[in-house]
C-alpha cells in the first residue's frame, strides 16, 4: 500500500499537477478552511491525547499553522519567480536566473510533542512548493494523529496522504524512494532516517533536539529571568524541544531566582493549592517512568509529585543539581527544572566546548556588550537574549538545529525554500569572447593570466 501511494504521487506530480501558481493557492486555501472547519475536532483530539486545553492549542499549534498558510498564500508569487543575478566578465552578454523547483515526493515524519504544528508547517511548505507529500505522524498522539488523516481525506492522495502506526510503516516508508525527507523527532530516529535516505542520496532536514542550557548572569532581571524561564520550561508540560532544559544561575542571585520561580509557578499552574486542570498530562505511561527515574527527592525544593494514573507529573524544581546526576544525562522533555550554580560564565564557556550543541541557547543579561560576546562564542541552533522560546515566532528566523541537533532549517520564506531545488540558468546571447576555443597560443595564455590575476 505505502509503495503503492508513493508510485502514484510520483506520476502524478511528472504530470504537473502541482506546479502552476493557481494551484498550489488553490491547495493552500482548501487546507485552511478545512483547518478550520475541523477546528473542534482538533481541540478534542488534543485533549484526549495529553490534555492540552484550548487556549494552548491555539496559541502553539493552530495558530501557527494559519499563520504559515497565510505567509505562503501572501509571498507565494514572489517565492515562485525566477530571480535574476548578475553575470561574470567571461559569460558577456549574458542573463543568470535561478528557479526554485519542487523536489517531487516528500515525505514528512512528525512527532508528539506538537503533533498539528509540527506536522502541517513542513506539509504548508511542501504543498506551497509544488511537491507531492506523504505525512507520518507519531502514534503515540494517536487521537491528533486521526484527525491528520481524516484532513488530508479531503485531498487528492496522489497530492496528499497521511499513513499512521508505528515502526512497521517508519520502516516500509523508509525503504521508498521519496525525493526529500523532513523529519523532526530524537537523534536515535534521525541516525535511522539519514541512513535509510543515503540509499538514495535523498536530501534531509533533521529538527533534533539535545539538552538546551540557560544561563542567568549576575546582572539580569531575575524577576523578568524567572517569570520568562518558568513560562518557557513549563509549556507543553516540558515536553517541547526548544525548551530549556537546564539552568545554570550564578551563585549570588540563585536563591532569589529560584524563590522567583516558585511563585510564578504557583501563580501560572495552581489554584487554590491544586495544580490546573489545564496543566498537560505527560504523553504515555513509559515517559512517565522514564522521567521518574530522573528526579532526586533529595534535591527537590519544589513539587516532584506524580500521579500515574492521569500522568501527570507536577512543575518541579531541583536545587544543587551536578553533571553526575542522571537528570544531566539526557534530554529531559518533562516539567523538571534542575538548577546549577556557578561563578564565572568562561569556566561554562569552556564546558559548553566539549558538549554536544543544543538546538537552543537562552542567556538572561543585561550587559548587552557581554551577550554579544556569550551569544557569539556558543554554538546552537537558535535561541533567545531575555527570553525563551519565542525565537520560533519569528517567521524571519529560520529554525533548525546544528550538529547533533540537526541539521537544516525552515520557518517563513525558509520553508519555501527548504522544499525548493535551486535550479541555476545562464541564458547566453550571440555575442562572446572567443578566448576560450583552441587552438591556444603564448598570446591567449597570457591574457588568461592577467585576466585571472595569476601574474
Amino acid at each position: 500500500m505505502i509503495e503503492e501511494i508513493v508510485q502514484k504521487q510520483r506520476a502524478y506530480y511528472f504530470e504537473g499537477h502541482t506546479r502552476s501558481l493557481d494551484a498550489r493557492r488553490e491547495v493552500l486555501r482548501k487546507l485552511r478552511k478545512i483547518l478550520l472547519d475541523m477546528h473542534q475536532d482538533i481541540y478534542d483530539a488534543f485533549k484526549l491525547d495529553y490534555n492540552k486545553c484550548e487556549f494552548d492549542v491555539i496559541s502553539t499549534e493552530y495558530s501557527l499553522v494559519i499563520q504559515e498558510i497565510d505567509f505562503m498564500l501572501h509571498h507565494l508569487k514572489k517565492f515562485m519567480k525566477p530571480r535574476r543575478v548578475a553575470t561574470s566578465l567571461v559569460n558577456i552578454v549574458s542573463s543568470g536566473y535561478i528557479y526554485k523547483e519542487p523536489y517531487g515526493v516528500t515525505l514528512v515524519m512528525s512527532p508528539w510533542n506538537y503533533p498539528l504544528q509540527l506536522a502541517m508547517v513542513p506539509v504548508v511548505a511542501a504543498l506551497a512548493a509544488g511537491n507531492t507529500v506523504v505525512l507520518k505522524p507519531s502514534k503515540y498522539a494517536w487521537n491528533v494523529s486521526l484527525v491528520l488523516q481524516k484532513i488530508a481525506s479531503n485531498f487528492d492522495p496522489r497530492l496528499f496522504s497521511v499513513v499512521v502506526g508505528g515502526r512497521e510503516e517508519n520502516q516500509a516508508l523508509l525503504n521508498q524512494k521519496f525525493d526529500f525527507i523532513f523529519f523532526t523527532g530524537g537523534d536515535d530516529v534521525g541516525r535511522v532516517v539519514l541512513e535509510k535516505a543515503s540509499v538514495h542520496l535523498t536530501p534531509v532536514i533533521l529538527e533534533l533536539g539535545g539538552k538546551s542550557p540557560c544561563i542567568v548572569m549576575e546582572d539580569a532581571d531575575i524577576d523578568m529571568a524567572a517569570k520568562r524561564i518558568t513560562w518557557g520550561k513549563y509549556l507543553n508540560a516540558g515536553q517541547t524541544c526548544v525548551a530549556p532544559d537546564h539552568i545554570y544561575v550564578h551563585e549570588s542571585v540563585k536563591d532569589t531566582f529560584i524563590s522567583r520561580v516558585i511563585e510564578y509557578i504557583q501563580a501560572f499552574y495552581y489554584h487554590d493549592g491544586n495544580i490546573s486542570e489545564d496543566f498537560p498530562s505527560i504523553i504515555n505511561d513509559k515517559h512517565i517512568e522514564r522521567l521518574a527515574g530522573l528526579i532526586d527527592k533529595n534535591k527537590i525544593v519544589f513539587g516532584g509529585h506524580i500521579n500515574k494514573d492521569k500522568r501527570l507529573i507536577e512543575p518541579t524544581i531541583m536545587d544543587n543539581v551536578t553533571y553526575d546526576d542522571a537528570i544531566m544525562g539526557e534530554e529531559i522533555f518533562g516539567p523538571i527544572m534542575p538548577i546549577l550554580t556557578f561563578a564565572k560564565v568562561d569556566n561554562l564557556l569552556e564546558i559548553f566546548k566539549s558538549q554536544e550543541k543544543p538546538l537552543a541557547f537562552y542567556l538572561f543579561i543585561k550587559n548587552q556588550k557581554e551577550a554579544r560576546r556569550i551569544m557569539d562564542l556558543v554554538s546552537y541552533g537558535g535561541g533567545c537574549i531575555n527570553d525563551t522560546i519565542m525565537h520560533l515566532t519569528n517567521d524571519k528566523l529560520p529554525f533548525g538545529g546544528i550538529g547533533r541537533s540537526g541539521m537544516g532549517s525552515y520557518h517563513g520564506q525558509k520553508s519555501f525554500e527548504a522544499f525548493s531545488h535551486e535550479k541555476s540558468v545562464l541564458k547566453k546571447q550571440k555575442m562572446e569572447l572567443q578566448l576560450k576555443y583552441p587552438p591556444y597560443n603564448e598570446k591567449k595564455k597570457s591574457f588568461i593570466k592577467w585576466f585571472f590575476k595569476l601574474k
